[in-house]
């Protein structure tokens, strides 16, 4: 499936236009763009990959049809991630449970473990466990993954987590068939290439300082709450993204190079290994991607009949802010066309099931 339908605003027709506007602005007002309220949820803390805590969020509608996991990007918590709070609202709508989390190293999954994050080669792992406990509290099947960002990329390795169930997630009682596949937006593909395209980028540079100060932050957290686990000075010294790989992450990862860890985890290379239904919605105006990989993924996808393509010419990173005209073409009920497309090819797969 490879749909080109989207129309941005005639002024947002730029990948860094549109990143900034969305991230910008919409950030502020997201609340008054869909007339459906925070579902209720409980909280929740879920034991992932090597018994790690991870703080979640659960929502089970009456009659609930099938159940999303998803996550955030490489900054942020729970609270303040807008973007999936849209995604869950709009889901429990139409009847998904919804399970929302704080990954590793992130919100209140940092107060409980100073587990550090691993760009997928653990979370994958993590949403599959999330899911068979979501199972026991009464969310149904089929599972679902969702990410945008490097969440993304995270969900992708959930669904190659759960092509081959771990011995663990059989005795909390998930079966092959409970786990469905997954649907993300703007996933990362290949940190090492986008990272170099970025810090390269006039622009790009500033979006990559942000990025490494919000993490900067992020592991200063982790030293409040855990304060053996992390040392100061390599927090001080971590400020970029590559560095706060190189001096908190890869030597507790088993890795000895940055480029090491980001090809181990790198989900681009396992697009070609998936075989439970995948869709991918990606703006080739991605800022923070590499445009070279636009091409790769194209192809891979068109090699694998389980993954759904959407690439589309516009729409900037974790953007897809419709116009006006673009919204009544599509049919949805609000701008978020890339959420929009997502539940659609979900609500097709559970007609079917």
């Amino acid at each position: 499936m490879n749909q080109t339908t989207y129309t941005p605003p005639w002024y947002l027709r730029n990948g860094l236009a549109l990143t900034l506007y969305t991230a910008l602005w919409a950030s502020r007002d997201w609340e008054k763009t869909t007339p459906h309220p925070e579902p209720p949820y409980q909280e929740k803390i879920f034991q992932g990959a090597g018994d790690v805590p991870l703080y979640g969020w659960v929502a089970i509608p009456d009659n609930p049809r099938a159940t999303i996991v998803g996550t955030y990007g490489i900054t942020g918590t729970l609270e303040n991630q807008w973007y999936l709070r849209l995604l869950g609202r709009k889901a429990f709508a139409l009847g998904y449970a919804v399970v929302l989390f704080d990954w590793r190293a992130h919100g209140k999954t940092a107060q409980l473990s100073p587990t550090l994050t691993s760009d997928g080669l653990y979370e994958g792992e993590d949403f599959v466990l999330i899911a068979a406990q979501a199972k026991a509290m009464g969310c149904p099947s089929k599972f679902w993954f969702t990410g945008y960002s490097l969440g993304g990329q995270l969900a992708l390795w959930g669904v190659k987590a759960g092509q081959t169930l771990s011995e663990k997630a059989l005795e909390l009682g998930l079966t092959d068939a409970d786990v469905g596949g997954g649907a993300v937006i703007c996933p990362s593909l290949d940190s090492t290439r986008s990272l170099s395209y970025l810090v390269k980028h006039p622009l790009g540079r500033y979006l990559e300082k942000a990025i490494a100060k919000n993490l900067k932050l992020l592991a200063q957290d982790i030293h409040h709450y855990h304060p053996d686990s992390i040392s100061l000075e390599a927090i001080e010294r971590a400020n970029s993204i590559w560095g706060f790989d190189h001096e908190l992450v890869i030597e507790r990862l088993g890795f000895p190079t940055v480029e090491a860890y980001y090809d181990a985890s790198s989900a681009l290379n396992i697009l070609p290994h998936l075989s439970k239904p995948t869709l991918i919605v990606y703006a080739e105006d991605d800022p923070m991607f590499d445009p070279s990989l636009v091409p790769e993924l194209q192809q891979v996808c068109a090699q694998n009949r389980q993954i759904d393509l959407i690439s589309t010419p516009y729409g900037g990173h974790v953007g897809h802010f419709s116009s006006l005209a673009g919204q009544n073409r599509s049919g949805d009920g609000d701008r978020w066309w890339a959420w929009n497309r997502i539940l659609d090819w979900l609500g097709e797969f559970n007609r079917h099931c």
